[in-house]
């Protein structure tokens, strides 16, 4: 099935669904606060403002308690915008999607206009916020990621091209330069090498969650790369990237931002990613084992990445991370990489593409 063809049954479906009183009217009595936190994808944004505090505690100039504090709640609600109006442009295909069928548009507990209107105004308020607690250029920086994430991905790359998520993915690896860029008003190599981490995890990531989700993108029409190029296909090119990210972990130590200690956690873990890339890449195809294997240890992955440059900076070198940990002493440093082994496979969930 060429690409074409998946979009031309998806723009015949979705103008059916757009049309449908089921998607177009709340049900009412239904309308909770957790519906609308629902659309943010919270989860999502989690990752976002951890790689955004990332950023800005590793820069060379720290803002006080209250900047800091301003800058990640305007993140948060700049990736919580973004997420609101995914799902409301795309509320045709999570309708038909088992995966997704359950987010608050499909079930009509919330209409389509509630959610427009609730994304401008988080987007809106997250930029003039970053503005005003940080400077002009980390607010531009956030307005782009989404605008990007939102017409770039969303409404063209997703539904047009296999390479969705390889493009798509420069959005969600924005958050550490926007953090980086709140703290010192410019761009630097540091956040770019952190950029450049999340960009090449992103495909290896999602990819291994679409082989065993075909079906789900395929009843959609979203030409995923599992579905328009086929399982082999997609396992080579996790390989490829999976060891394109092993050494761009390793760039941080390599420049001489990151010490001995993330150098040794990143290596360690590129090794086991690039393991388990290469075991899916050698897997039998009804065996959906492997693709879930590197999906979930891949939410780890990066969580402990970002945690170890952390440990490896100093762990609590952003004001907010110094009031937060005040008290406990050195031994927050330890407990830092444990603490996000835990947070990352107890409550994650970036599967919300």
């Amino acid at each position: 099935m060429s690409v074409k063809s998946i979009a031309a049954q998806l723009e015949e479906r979705r103008g059916r669904l757009a049309s449908s009183p089921h998607l177009a009217r709340p049900q009412a009595g239904h309308r909770r606060a957790s519906d609308f936190a629902a659309l943010t994808k919270p989860r999502v944004m989690m990752l976002a403002v951890f790689t955004a505090l990332v950023g800005m505690s590793i820069a060379p100039a720290r803002p006080d308690v209250l900047t800091t504090l301003a800058a990640v709640l305007a993140i948060a609600a700049g990736a919580g915008s973004a997420g609101v109006l995914n799902m409301w442009y795309d509320a045709d295909i999570d309708a038909v999607m088992s995966r997704t069928a359950m987010r608050p548009i499909p079930l009509g507990k919330i209409s389509r206009l509630e959610a427009l209107v609730v994304g401008f105004v988080l987007g809106g308020l997250a930029v003039v916020v970053l503005a005003l607690a940080t400077n002009l250029m980390a607010a531009a920086l956030l307005a782009g990621t989404v605008l990007f994430y939102v017409v770039v991905y969303t409404a063209w790359l997703k539904r047009t091209t296999p390479h969705n998520i390889v493009i798509g993915g420069a959005a969600g690896a924005l958050p550490p330069v926007v953090g980086w860029v709140a703290a010192t008003g410019q761009i630097g190599l540091e956040p770019l090498t952190l950029f450049l981490i999340i960009f090449l995890w992103t495909p290896p990531h999602f990819w291994a969650l679409a082989l065993n989700r075909a079906d789900d993108y395929a009843r959609a029409g979203v030409p995923m790369l599992p579905i328009v190029a086929g399982r082999a296909a997609t396992t080579r090119q996790i390989l490829i990237y999976s060891g394109l990210l092993a050494l761009a972990s390793e760039l941080p130590w390599a420049i001489g931002f990151a010490g001995t200690v993330y150098g040794a956690i990143a290596a360690i873990c590129g090794a086991l990613f690039l393991l388990l890339a290469v075991q899916l890449n050698r897997s039998i195809g009804p065996d959906r084992r492997p693709a879930h294997r590197l999906f979930v240890f891949s939410i780890a992955y990066l969580f402990v990445l970002f945690a170890a440059l952390l440990v490896d900076r100093g762990g609590n070198s952003s004001p907010l991370m110094r009031a937060s940990h005040a008290g406990l002493g050195i031994s927050v440093h330890g407990e830092l990489l444990p603490e996000a082994v835990r947070t990352a496979w107890r409550t994650i969930n970036l599967s919300e593409v």
